[in-house]
């Protein structure tokens, strides 16, 4: 089969052991990301099989009718809200997504960004190199109330550190992630309100959906404390479009650290958080990690051997078997 492997931005999916398992089969890998859908189609015009890493390019039926040859797309991950599953059955495309991520990878990533930004660690970074000695003073997790916006997989992982580094957590979310706040022996806070108002660290922890995109508004931002760090390394489209930026100007909350954006990959330093000093920016590195990646590509190259030995496996739509 000819193979196409799209947004490997650091070119390591022919470094992973999963890539070995694709022997005898044409792969082609591409290293950036191409957004115009005429574009990208073009590009993939001979692949017969498609694996998309994570949700880094959208798959609208604008690509898909494109692509007479493609029988089967491959996704890391479970996530397909990006590809239009409807349009794939139409073509007879067959669209295999499966395997759980590792939620310690993100966990991490939000603590690291939350203690760069409380100890202002890039900032002494670069002011040692310049040849200067202490220039700030930090602020210490220890007392301090950690609010945690859904208490899932990796909501859990970031609160039980915040509980081992002296914090009280406290949380707010749905009925299930505040039935689990409370067996888990966190405080759920007394209203919406009250959770952006008095939460230190804010770090949210949802999946965006229709439902929850934009549910962090201008008006819960204003809640918080001039003091208060907002963490974000879940979706961007959680928080209402520009309000972060303006929130952060307007001095409530004080600082912001976010792994995630509106439109990625950002390049060329075109994001006005990248132009605040009261922001720590990542470029969507959450589970950007070895052995993260071996685990979603290897689900991922299972799924297209699978297809290939006639024997697909984690189908989201098996209405398009037999199509083409």
């Amino acid at each position: 089969m000819k193979i196409a492997v799209i947004d490997d931005y650091q070119d390591a999916f022919r470094t992973l052991k999963c890539y070995a398992k694709l022997k005898g089969h044409d792969v082609m890998v591409y290293n950036d990301t191409e957004k115009d859908p005429v574009r990208l189609a073009d590009r993939l015009k001979e692949a017969e099989a498609v694996l998309l890493t994570q949700q880094r390019s959208r798959f609208p039926s604008a690509v898909i009718e494109r692509l007479p040859k493609l029988k089967v797309i491959s996704q890391t991950g479970r996530a397909t809200a990006h590809i239009d599953v409807e349009a794939c059955t139409r073509h007879g495309i067959l669209v295999s997504a499966g395997g759980a991520g590792r939620p310690h990878t993100t966990a991490e990533l939000t603590w690291g960004l939350i203690l760069a930004a409380l100890r202002h660690i890039p900032y002494e970074v670069k002011r040692l190199r310049e040849g200067h000695w202490q220039s700030t003073i930090g602020t210490a997790v220890q007392g301090k109330t950690l609010g945690i916006y859904a208490l899932g997989k990796i909501g859990s992982l970031v609160a039980g550190v915040g509980r081992a580094f002296g914090a009280r957590v406290v949380c707010w979310g749905r009925e299930g992630s505040t039935t689990r706040a409370r067996e888990a022996g966190y405080e759920v806070a007394a209203s919406r309100e009250s959770f952006f108002r008095e939460s230190d660290i804010l770090s949210l922890h949802l999946p965006l959906t229709k439902e929850t995109r934009g549910i962090v508004t201008r008006k819960d931002l204003d809640l918080m404390k001039p003091t208060a760090l907002i963490v974000n390394t879940s979706r961007a489209g959680l928080i209402a479009e520009g309000a972060l930026a303006d929130a952060l100007k307007a001095g409530r909350p004080g600082f912001a650290a976010v792994d995630v954006f509106e439109d990625e990959p950002v390049v060329g330093a075109a994001h006005p958080l990248l132009k605040m000093n009261n922001a720590i920016c990542t470029p969507h590195l959450g589970y950007v990690e070895r052995d993260s990646y071996e685990s979603y590509y290897g689900d991922a190259v299972e799924q297209i051997v699978a297809y290939a030995e006639g024997k697909p496996i984690n189908v989201v739509n098996p209405e398009a078997l037999g199509k083409k």
